[in-house]
């Protein structure tokens, strides 16, 4: 198990909970607490790194030896696999996000673990990536609540507002500001210093979601993946998606093929974030968007083209 995760106090009874370096299913989390009350934002990808980082929640601060509510940001396993830690919580989702949840279960990435020497560079990728995971064993613990577009709660004497952004990164995906702490935990619509890779789209969506952020002011962003930012890192993802979105829709109208347009888009700056290989997905999401009536591509075809980029 890896070690160099952290607790990060951002003061006011707020924490973000940081994993180094942020590449796949290296994901973050948060906690916010007053009084006795506590809210947790996201799990983490198995049981034992969720485990670990309960332990130095309650070191920090006691509230939270016993999680009120949590809230999953969104349906990937690297925010919701280890629910069932604090299953005895309020567990809040949006609708859409729900849905997702059982679309990729532990179970599953378990089984493309085991086959992963049948697959190609593909199931090299998949292993390299996914590994050191613990998949099996989790039972998959599902929100007990759901709620569409907004939704404010209350942590003791703070306002905590739950916004849904999504579609973007995937189809529900949730951002939590905390206005008093003008602090935003942003689930994986913002991955800083890492390539956001956009499962759902549309990809105005989430361009959107990045000035919506903005928008709101904060001093401190807690990513899904990354370390702590603030409104120049959303604005680099958004600048981001705008680029590859641009550079698709040349590559579409002049007829490539998505991994045509995938090999041949020139990243530049982008190229030195962590698992740029994501443009293929991106691309792949982008093609749909604009038209492309071809069979849409199976995970194991996305990650092929992940791995040849990769390399």
């Amino acid at each position: 198990m890896r070690d160099d995760a952290r607790l990060e106090d951002l003061g006011g009874g707020l924490f973000a909970y940081l994993q180094p370096d942020g590449s796949w299913g290296l994901s973050n989390a948060g906690l916010v607490c007053d009084g006795e009350e506590s809210l947790l934002i996201d799990t983490l990808y198995d049981l034992p790194l969720t485990q670990r980082m309960l332990d130095m929640m309650v070191e920090a601060a006691p509230a939270a030896k016993e999680i009120d509510t949590l809230v999953n940001t969104h349906a990937n396993g690297d925010h919701c696999y280890g629910n069932e830690l604090v299953g005895n919580a309020r567990i809040i989702a949006s609708t859409a996000s729900a849905e997702e949840m059982n679309a990729m279960t532990p179970a599953i990435m378990a089984a493309f673990l085991k086959g992963a020497d049948d697959m190609g560079q593909a199931g090299a990728f998949l292993r390299q990536a996914f590994g050191e995971f613990e998949f099996d064993g989790i039972t998959m613990t599902p929100p007990t609540e759901t709620f569409d577009g907004r939704l404010d709660l209350r942590v003791g004497d703070k306002v905590v507002e739950l916004i849904e952004v999504g579609p973007a990164h995937t189809r529900g995906d949730v951002i939590i500001h905390v206005p008093e702490a003008r602090a935003i935990f942003t689930g994986d619509i913002l991955f800083i210093d890492g390539t956001p890779i956009m499962w759902e789209g549309p990809v105005a969506n989430w361009i959107d979601a990045c000035e919506k952020i903005v928008a709101l002011d904060p001093e401190i962003i807690v990513p899904g993946h990354g370390p702590l930012t603030d409104t120049r890192g959303a604005l680099a993802v958004r600048d981001y998606l705008i680029y590859v979105r641009d550079e698709a829709r040349k590559r579409f109208d002049a007829g490539l093929s998505a991994r045509e347009a995938a090999l041949d888009i020139q990243l530049s700056d982008y190229s030195a974030w962590l698992d740029s290989e994501r443009i293929a997905v991106n691309v792949m999401t982008l093609y749909r968007e604009f038209g492309d009536t071809s069979p849409p591509p199976r995970p194991i075809e996305m990650f092929e083209l992940m791995a040849e980029l990769a390399r």
